[in-house]
């Protein structure tokens, strides 16, 4: 395998809707309020919110296998600093090259928006690290999944829709809660399939904490959590935003399905490229939804 390919994989490439799905969504509501769209905004924070997912992913590779997270029974995708492609120093410093990336994105961000989004960035990169590494990783307390909630649902749909109009709303707040927990389903799926190995090395993520049966139930609840938050888009009348996302349900329905049938297993692998799609559909279609 040459370095680029190892590189893309170390990358996570199903995990990067995360950082899409938001902006996607966001713009559609900040277009259907009558705001002109400035795109090199959308652009900058396309990169920015890339670079931070991608760094985010290299430091988990790098501090799994330094905490023994990750071992040779692992079912879950190849890591490469487990498996000695990359060592442990050059995953974390390209980490933090990916990070650097990021904050040159957001400068002009944090121009344009201010104290707010200057302290959002900085933020992002901080629990960027955090999730995994440091005193307190987010990951091994059981924290990860309000960590996705709040950083790539509402500080997401939050940062980028104030970027866009200067304001902060109610309806920024529901969209940024609809798209978190579109994101927390792929990180539930991901403990859930690695629940036996966390709890050998002390993981204690939030489904080693629930168990099996549990984490199920809360995995099937962050799929259609979307759609009971977005009853608020029926009270304002705004059919369109709830009913054209709904077109998305049927994939949802059938990871649920998937997940309660299956044991934690590398089967959950598929699941996870499908939630994927599932998420970026959502954002698809609820910018559709705007435009009716």
């Amino acid at each position: 395998m040459t370095n680029i390919k190892s590189w893309i994989m170390a990358a996570r490439p199903k995990t990067l809707s995360a950082a899409v799905v938001p902006i996607v969504a966001s713009t559609g509501l900040v277009i259907s309020e009558g705001f002109a769209i400035q795109w090199w905004i959308i652009v900058c924070a396309l990169m920015a919110s890339f670079f931070i997912q991608i760094g985010t992913n290299l430091v988990n590779d790098a501090m799994d296998h330094k905490k023994g997270a990750d071992t040779e029974t692992r079912i879950g995708p190849t890591r490469v600093t487990q498996q000695g492609i990359f060592t442990f120093k050059q995953v974390m410093w390209a980490a933090t090259l990916c990070f650097a990336l990021s904050v040159g994105f957001g400068i002009p961000l944090a121009i344009q928006g201010g104290v707010p989004i200057m302290i959002i960035g900085v933020l992002s990169v901080a629990m960027g690290y955090a999730y995994t590494s440091g005193p307190y990783p987010l990951a091994y307390k059981g924290l990860g999944d309000l960590f996705v909630i709040i950083f790539f649902g509402l500080v997401a749909v939050g940062g980028m829709y104030y970027l866009l109009t200067g304001t902060y709303t109610l309806p920024a707040l529901i969209l940024g809660l609809q798209i978190g927990f579109l994101s927390t389903v792929l990180i539930a799926i991901n403990n859930l399939r690695d629940i036996h190995e966390d709890k050998l090395v002390n993981k204690k993520t939030l489904a080693v904490r629930l168990g099996v049966g549990p984490a199920k139930a809360w995995i099937c609840f962050l799929i259609v959590a979307p759609f009971i938050a977005g009853y608020y888009w029926l009270f304002q009348n705004k059919i369109y935003f709830y009913i054209v996302p709904m077109l998305c349900l049927p994939l949802g329905i059938s990871v649920m399905k998937k997940i309660i049938r299956t044991n934690p297993s590398a089967e959950y692998n598929k699941y996870l490229a499908m939630s994927s799609a599932y998420a970026m559909l959502f954002s698809i279609l609820f910018f559709v939804g705007t435009r009716v």
